[in-house]
This record gives C-alpha cells, sequence and structure tokens, in this order.
C-alpha cells in the first residue's frame, strides 16, 4: 500500500477551514457519484478544531447529503445525556442536524455500555469507511487513542478508555469545560486501525496548542507516542494547517 500524506498550510483559520471544506466536499461528491446510489459511509470528529470545516459542509450545495451515512468517533463516559460538550450533541449542532443525512449513528456509552460499544462497532464493520474528518490532539492523539493507550495493530473496534491529564486539560484549553475536574476521566473511542481503514481523511488541525504535536506527527519517528504519526502512512491522508499550526513544520514542507 503506498502512503499519499498531504499537508497544506494556509495564512488563517479561515481559510485553513475553507479548503479543508473543499477538499471534503470533493470527497463526498466524488464518493456518491462512485456509489452510484448507494450510500457513502463518514466518520465526523466532534472539537472546536472542526468548527470551520463543519460550517463550510453544512452550507455545501453540491453535497446529497440523503446518499451520506454519518458516525462519529468518541463519546465520554458520565456526561449527561443533553450535556452540550457530549460529541453527539456538538455534532448535532454543527452539522448532525443541519443537513439531511440518510442515517446518523450515536455512539452512546450509558445504559449497558458494553452492549452499545458491541451494536456501534457492528454497525461500523458492516460496509467500509469512505471518508474520515478528524483533528489531532495537544499530546498527538487520534480520537481519544492518547500515547499509551493507543495501538497501530488494535484488536477492537470500540473501546473504553481513560484518558491522560494532557487530553483531558486539552478540553478546559478549548473552552469546553471550565476547569480540570468537570472533565471525564473516561471516554469510548474507535480505535485506531478503524479509522485509518478510511479511504480517505481530512485532518483539520488549527492554532499554537497544536504546533508541537503537528510537529511530532509530521517530522517525528511513526510511532504510538504520537498516535496521530501513522497518518503519514495512509493511502489518502491530507492535513490543513493554519500559521499557528503549522509554524514549526513549514521550513520542511
Amino acid at each position: 500500500m503506498q502512503s499519499n500524506f498531504n499537508v497544506s498550510i494556509f495564512p488563517s483559520r479561515d481559510e485553513m477551514g475553507t479548503a479543508a471544506g473543499k477538499c471534503a466536499e470533493r470527497m463526498f461528491v466524488n464518493a456518491i457519484k462512485q456509489k452510484k446510489g448507494g450510500i457513502v459511509r463518514a466518520i465526523f470528529a466532534a472539537a472546536p478544531s472542526q468548527n470551520e470545516i463543519l460550517a463550510f459542509l453544512a452550507k455545501s450545495k453540491k453535497i446529497d447529503w440523503s446518499k451520506v451515512e454519518a458516525f462519529h468517533m468518541d463519546e465520554y463516559v458520565g456526561l449527561p445525556a443533553d450535556a452540550p460538550q457530549g460529541f453527539g450533541n456538538f455534532l448535532d449542532a454543527h452539522i448532525f442536524l443541519k443537513v439531511p443525512f440518510a442515517k446518523v449513528h450515536y455512539l452512546r456509552p450509558s445504559g449497558n455500555p458494553e452492549k452499545n460499544i458491541k451494536a456501534y462497532a457492528a454497525e461500523l464493520k458492516k460496509a467500509p469507511i469512505d471518508i474520515c474528518l478528524m483533528g489531532i490532539g495537544e499530546n498527538g492523539h487520534i480520537a481519544f487513542n492518547d500515547p499509551g493507550v493507543a495501538d497501530f495493530h488494535d484488536g477492537e473496534t470500540v473501546k473504553i478508555v481513560e484518558l491522560d491529564n494532557t487530553c483531558r486539560n486539552q478540553q478546559v484549553h478549548d473552552g469546553c469545560f471550565k476547569q480540570l475536574s468537570d472533565v471525564p476521566k473516561q471516554a469510548v473511542t474507535l480505535t485506531i486501525p478503524i479509522l485509518f481503514k478510511s479511504e480517505h481523511i481530512v485532518c483539520t488541525v488549527p492554532a499554537s496548542a497544536k504546533a508541537k504535536a503537528v510537529k511530532a506527527t509530521i517530522l517525528g519517528p511513526c510511532s504510538e507516542k504520537c498516535p496521530a504519526s501513522i497518518l503519514r502512512l495512509h493511502p489518502d491522508a491530507n492535513m490543513f494547517l493554519d500559521a499557528e499550526s503549522g509554524k514549526h513544520v513549514s521550513e520542511f514542507l
């Protein structure tokens, strides 16, 4: 399998989001054409880093969303069902309830977590994933696969993980929670192999807080110590940066 890892840096966050949105829009349009009436399956990340790309896609007039089935890649354990920090709720507000998807699959760890996780994993494995929209964390995580938890050869599709403090502090930095003690200590996440199997990946990473993780992803070893580094091996991964997130790598690109 030949890798095709493309990195682009833009002067502003808005320009980054527009470029990432246009890239994802082309992917959706092309995938829908290739399916010839079938359903395109896509995974969405929920984070402030995704605000611009989701805003672009929610306004797109080119995508027939009735041909798209949506998943999201992670969710906190222990939050109230209506908590705005919940990733399903975030995506409802930014795109899931703004366009007419064929179907949206919600990752619900409450009630019977093991049963719900198995059901979600079964849905994911019914057919290949065409498109994955993601970011990376300050610690280089993708979804909630933090260093120390990330496994490039994970045998699970969806699992419960303990969040490390860098990851939890990021949620405070992003303005999602007021203080560290408010951030859940556990989450449910799609594992790295299922994310990596997506045919196309659009990874949108703004802000200076991500600059070190971006450098490790692009220039460091391909290692589970920086889970996002696996994107370098993907056959079609596209990373979009702004000037702040790309400040440590711009001279090498």
